[in-house]
């Protein structure tokens, strides 16, 4: 598809989906032209522009419905980058309360109308995923914590999942393009998989710390063949000071990780020396298990989809200024809502 923007219902029919077409996702290409935007848009656009009322000024104000922390402003400005618009909104990673106003835009409505669906879609996903990793950053108080919500996903969004979590307070992502987009690199462990095919977890252990480079830490899971605190001394004493942490990833089906279990691992570490080795936990956590196996001992989280799964907050949209003057539907106030803490983006 073309990148020029889609200007009526006419273009609307001659847009056909190639044969051998990969992925169900829409192309960056594709939201630029519109093709991602409700279709009342495209008929509102080609109905202003026959009245000749398309390049009317308005000012536009985008509300959120619920508590949260602010992302995916960066897209928006670059889906809006050649418009001939002002832009004003709150910064990424700032916290924002039911109603706040988080956008404005002013500029002819031709300029930016029919985009309203991928700008609010932009906002309201990306703030639910940077919300939830707040959730879970705060109940680790402190503590690391590592998003691992890319499989719980579709493939097409997960790296600006994985973006939103780290504005929202993870220390790093799983993701290979998800952690590179937000200027990190990308962070993990070991999977059962690896453990399973060389068929013992301190031949797995050995084998990671001999081949992978030396900034790679070597946190290993202790959980796929013997009993957690079992397995979690022999690789302590096969790698000694060069082990960084063992993570727990118990299947629900076993119990889970259990602050119990957490408790008597860091015991049995702690007493042959090894206090040195963390405890990393993962497998269906939220902010209330984070917090009460942060209480027992463990040192970092990996959490997935309790951020991949989050609820998007939705965003609103109101025309509240039209030819300079106030005016917009009823259940809103007319005008410009005072912010100061909205900031000049373009």
């Amino acid at each position: 598809m073309e990148k020029s923007q889609i200007q009526s219902l006419a273009e609307v029919a001659e847009l056909k989906i190639e044969s051998g077409r990969k992925f169900f996702s829409a192309t960056p290409e594709e939201i630029i032209s519109g093709a991602t935007s409700d279709i009342y848009f495209v008929r509102t656009h080609e109905i202003l522009r026959q009245l000749d009322l398309v390049d009317t000024p308005v000012t536009a104000e985008a509300f959120c419905r619920r508590d949260g922390i602010f992302a995916g402003i960066k897209e928006v400005m670059d889906l809006l980058a050649d418009k001939d618009i002002e832009l004003w909104a709150l910064p990424e990673g700032s916290p924002m309360q039911a109603r706040d106003i988080v956008l404005r835009i002013t500029g002819p409505y031709g300029e930016f109308g029919i985009f309203e669906t991928p700008m609010l879609g932009f906002l309201a996903s990306s703030s639910g995923w940077a919300t939830a990793a707040r959730e879970v950053k705060e109940a680790a108080a402190g503590k690391p914590v590592l998003c691992f919500g890319a499989r719980h996903i579709h493939p097409a969004v997960a790296p600006a999942m994985e973006r939103a979590a780290i504005i929202g307070g993870c220390d790093g992502a799983s993701c290979i393009l998800g952690a590179k987009l937000a200027c990190h690199e990308p962070q993990g462990t070991i999977p059962h998989a690896m453990i399973l095919i060389i068929g013992d977890t301190v031949r797995a252990a050995q084998a990671y710390n001999e081949l992978m480079p030396p900034d790679a830490p070597r946190t290993v899971l202790v959980d796929t063949f013997k009993d957690e605190a079992e397995e979690a001394l022999r690789v302590a004493e096969a790698l000694g000071k060069d082990l960084a942490g063992v993570r727990l990833d118990t299947p629900g089906e076993r119990g889970g990780v259990t602050p119990e279990l957490v408790k008597e691992i860091r015991a049995r570490l702690d007493q042959k020396g090894f206090n040195h080795v963390k405890i990393f936990v993962s497998g269906g956590l939220n902010p209330e298990r984070v917090r009460i196996l942060s209480e027992a001992g463990a040192d970092a989280f990996g959490v997935g989809s309790y951020i991949s799964g989050a609820r998007p907050i939705d965003m609103t949209l109101d025309l509240k200024e039209i030819n300079g003057q106030p005016l917009t539907k009823r259940g809103r106030i007319p005008g410009k809502t005072p912010n100061q803490r909205l900031v000049k983006m373009k």
